[in-house]
């Protein structure tokens, strides 16, 4: 295994856990339109929240698939190809998500408008379910035949480790949401964020140690990597415990960044594992290799130069937005 191939393989997982730590709050605020605020300015008021940068937040996850496609074009074909009707429920999701912010403004009925309202909160239910189930499944192991093509059945990609992985990665969105809740906006609104939080790290608490009893269950991390596999559940846990406790004493900046941070802790939890493979078959001899996977020397290091370029300006432009955007939000 070349260092770009290496590099490239940590960027695609960069991209993954910046997406889910930026994305996550916009999903969970999306989902609360309907479970936490009790009338139109309150909905309002969250929609505001997250106006102005959802879409921009989005695009973490076009370019993960993109550099996937560039630079391991045997890991992208493999797995959108095997995943593909998971991939396009996911698509879904996020057409109905975005199209939701646009059309709840144009109707004229509240019928409409609470029908796109609902669909919001569901969108932004389905998709990080679907991908948390999605990224579980990879790295359970699935049927792959030596030529990298996934052979599935309804069971291999929906099971007691994809449902609990779906969920887990919900209800971590969820909570990030609240925090961001939190942090935008002020009055009661942001108080009924605080109270649900109370209530639903304790049960984030509990799916937890689920989730890691099934990753030993249905995964080899345990036995291939027991070290950094322990060591990164532990900080997943730690990093729970501080947003909880954060809540409790209501100090906001810091619940929000330790909640948030669980994502990308999932995330390296399953890339960590996944190494050095991009995808897990059953049958070990049918796993993809990094070293297999990737596109020419050549072609890795023109897109490390490109990256290096484009990059600087994507980070500036989203840090200046941020802070344009700065101010909390109140429910009229």
């Amino acid at each position: 295994m070349s260092s770009l191939q290496f590099v490239w393989f940590l960027l695609i997982g960069l991209l993954f856990a910046i997406f889910f730590f930026l994305e996550g709050f916009d999903f969970g605020v999306g989902m609360s339109v309907n479970t936490l605020a009790n009338n139109e300015s309150e909905r309002n008021a969250l929609v505001r929240s997250i106006g102005p940068h959802w879409d921009g937040n989005e695009v973490y996850l076009i370019t993960a698939g993109g550099a996937m496609f560039a630079s391991f074009g045997a890991w992208y074909a493999s797995l959108f190809s095997g995943f593909y009707v998971m991939f396009l429920l996911v698509l879904v999701a996020l057409i109905m998500r975005g199209v939701s912010f646009e059309f709840r403004n144009e109707m004229r009925t509240d019928f409409w408008r609470r029908f796109w309202e609902w669909s919001l909160t569901i969108s932004s239910l389905a998709a990080p379910f679907l991908l948390g189930m999605i990224f579980t499944d990879m790295v359970k192991g699935m049927p792959i035949d030596a030529q990298g093509d996934v052979i599935g059945h309804f069971t291999d990609y929906v099971n007691w480790f994809s449902i609990v992985g779906g969920v887990a990665v919900a209800l971590l969105c969820y909570l990030h949401g609240l925090n961001f809740v939190r942090l935008r906006t002020e009055g009661t609104l942001r108080e009924r964020a605080r109270a649900w939080g109370k209530v639903l790290y304790p049960v984030l608490f509990a799916g937890e140690v689920v989730f890691a009893i099934l990753v030993y269950v249905y995964t080899d991390f345990f036995t291939k990597k027991p070290i950094s596999t322990l060591l990164i559940l532990a900080a997943i846990v730690l990093l729970s415990v501080l947003a909880y406790v954060a809540t409790l004493k209501d100090w906001e900046v810091t619940s929000f960044i330790s909640g948030g941070l669980t994502l990308p802790a999932v995330v390296m939890l399953l890339f960590v594992g996944l190494f050095p493979r991009v995808m897990v078959a059953n049958n070990a001899a049918n796993s993809i290799l990094i070293k297999n996977a990737s596109s020419s020397a050549y072609t890795l290091n023109l897109m490390t130069w490109i990256a290096l370029c484009i990059l600087p300006f994507v980070l500036a432009y989203q840090i200046w937005s941020y802070w344009v955007f700065y101010k909390r939000i109140k429910a009229n």
